[in-house]
């Protein structure tokens, strides 16, 4: 099956062409067939034009596409916005599933660490996203994703295993004391393969059903915090 992802969520993002399969010999359900930079942030001019280039450069068109995968955030509100509204008219049109990746989950699935394990992201402004994950997942169990300030998670994580794609934030981490696996950066390559797990478990939805992930404050948590 040929899969397109796409990861529009931050100032430069990436598409990818991955070809999945249901059996892999060689332990690797998913292989890369190529990834394509989307650089400076003008999603809105690129991501069409680059993904009609993807596929013909590769020899395939958007008829060949049997299932999508998007990065649904946390991120910037325009990129994300962008990136969700080109997979929609896609599936739409083809008629083919997405599946939804988080880019805290993507983190965690890319350390290939299990047990307890928290992802963290720079959310400006002193915060961060920060998503709990159990690994491998409890039936009944989904993750809990929020922001918090920094310091509030510096106390909240000790002797949690935390990891994060951040170098910046990995260090700000590491010298607080506290253990961090820093990851690669995340890239549409990432969202294929957690993508591709998603859609051989059934996890996936319809064009109506995508939303992006924002994690936004609760009005009582901006309340409060205007208050302090």
């Amino acid at each position: 099956m040929l899969l397109l992802a796409i990861d529009t969520s931050g100032k430069q993002g990436s598409i990818a062409l991955a070809q999945a399969v249901e059996r892999s010999d060689d332990g690797r359900p998913v292989e890369v067939v190529e990834v394509a930079p989307l650089v400076g942030g003008t999603f809105s001019a690129q991501l069409i034009p680059q993904i009609a280039e993807l596929l013909s450069s590769n020899g395939f068109t958007r008829f060949d596409i049997g299932a999508l995968a998007v990065a649904s955030g946390p991120g910037s509100f325009t990129g994300l916005r962008i990136g969700l509204a080109a997979v929609k008219a896609l599936a739409e049109v083809l008629e083919k599933p997405i599946a939804v990746v988080s880019l805290l989950e993507a983190s965690v699935f890319i350390s290939g660490l299990q047990g307890n394990v928290v992802a963290v992201l720079d959310a400006g402004r002193g915060d961060v996203y920060v998503g709990e994950y159990e690994v491998p997942s409890q039936a009944g169990e989904g993750p809990r994703e929020r922001i918090v300030s920094i310091n509030e998670f510096l106390g909240y994580a000790k002797g949690r295993i935390v990891v994060t794609p951040d170098l910046a934030l990995a260090n700000t981490i590491g010298a607080s004391g506290l253990s961090v696996s820093a990851q690669e950066p995340i890239s549409a390559a990432a969202v294929a393969r957690l993508g591709w797990r998603k859609i051989r478990s059934g996890q996936t939805v319809t064009p109506e059903q995508l939303e992006a992930n924002y994690i936004r404050r609760t009005d009582a948590e901006m309340l409060e915090r205007i208050g302090s």
